[in-house]
């Protein structure tokens, strides 16, 4: 196994440094220059270049690129532009949200989504499977801020029983915490459930398809022993993979969701950035968002051969 993270290790940081690139110069495309929206609409031109002095967006790109590489390096994120602090405490201060609110997202999606698969692939009852496909469909097809919307609506305007937004810390109060976590775990897992509801779906239908699998229904094998010990664990490396993937994209729909249900996490800061053209804070988190996708693969990789006796770590 040390020998294969040794070779992973030269292309994460190949990605890592390529996403660097494309982070910092796509942001400089987006329309708005940061100096201008901290001088104020009536600033003249004198002031707004001050600014971008002081700032240091009168430097080469290739120059702003290197010195900002070489912060991240030593561990210094500088300044934030607009919001105001240092960068660095600004993530840490909204990292712990984002990741609570993640790891609940995806405790939904793995109970959702191993329901979705197990009940549509095992259940005789066509009006379950039907359920199950027009639900999946159903999370699909929806935007999550529709979604979003439409849970508040329902379970915290008309039924009354889960607060409708905001964040209390689960360490302060835990029983309320969780009713404040619900709503937002929710809208954010149900799109990757239903991929790997489906996903799962297919894998178990493919399993019970093979030969061995007729042959112990034949022997007597109990349809349950056949499903838990022999049709799932077929299924579960190629599940384990996607779920490694749909873990990164609940980390993106944070962004979305955080601002639904006004949740004090890295998505609202994002945004905040965004809006205000803060450069430190938005590449800082997007990189950020890339490096943890990258060690969850490497992660999803590893449990993936655990499962799996036929991958060697060759």
């Amino acid at each position: 196994m040390r020998g294969y993270l040794l070779r992973r290790i030269p292309s994460a940081v190949l990605v890592l440094v390529i996403a660097s690139f494309l982070v910092f110069t796509l942001l400089r495309l987006v329309p708005g220059d940061p100096a201008t929206t901290l001088a104020g609409p009536d600033a003249d031109a004198a002031t707004v270049a001050a600014i971008r002095e002081r700032l240091g967006l009168d430097a080469p790109l290739l120059t702003q690129y290197v010195h900002w590489i070489g912060s991240l390096a030593t561990g210094d994120l500088g300044p934030s532009y607009a919001i105001g602090g240092q960068t660095a405490d600004l993530i840490r201060d909204g990292l712990g949200a984002t990741v609570e609110l993640t790891l609940a997202a995806l405790a939904f999606v793995i109970l959702l989504g191993g329901a979705f698969g197990i009940l549509g692939a095992t259940s005789r009852s066509r009006s379950t499977r039907s359920s199950i496909r027009a639900v999946t469909t159903a999370a699909l097809a929806v935007p999550p801020f529709i979604t979003g919307v439409v849970l508040v609506l329902l379970f915290a305007v008309v039924l009354g029983v889960l607060p409708a937004g905001g964040r209390i810390a689960f360490l302060a109060a835990p029983d309320l915490a969780v009713q404040y976590l619900v709503l937002p775990a929710l809208c954010l897992a149900l799109p990757s459930a239903a991929v790997l509801g489906r996903y799962l779906k297919d894998g178990i239908e493919h399993a019970l398809a093979e030969d061995y699998i007729r042959t112990a229904t034949a022997a007597g094998v109990s349809p349950r022993r056949l499903l838990w010990k022999h049709a799932l664990p077929n299924a579960l490396p190629p599940a384990v993979t996607l779920l490694g993937m749909q873990t990164g994209h609940l980390l993106g729909g944070a962004v979305l969701v955080e601002a639904i249900f006004a949740w004090p996490g890295l998505g609202r800061l994002a945004e905040q950035g965004l809006v205000r053209r803060d450069y430190p804070v938005v590449q800082d988190l997007l990189l950020l968002l890339v490096a943890v996708f990258v060690l969850v693969q490497l992660f999803t990789d590893l449990v993936y051969a655990w499962l799996d006796p036929r991958i060697r770590w060759e």
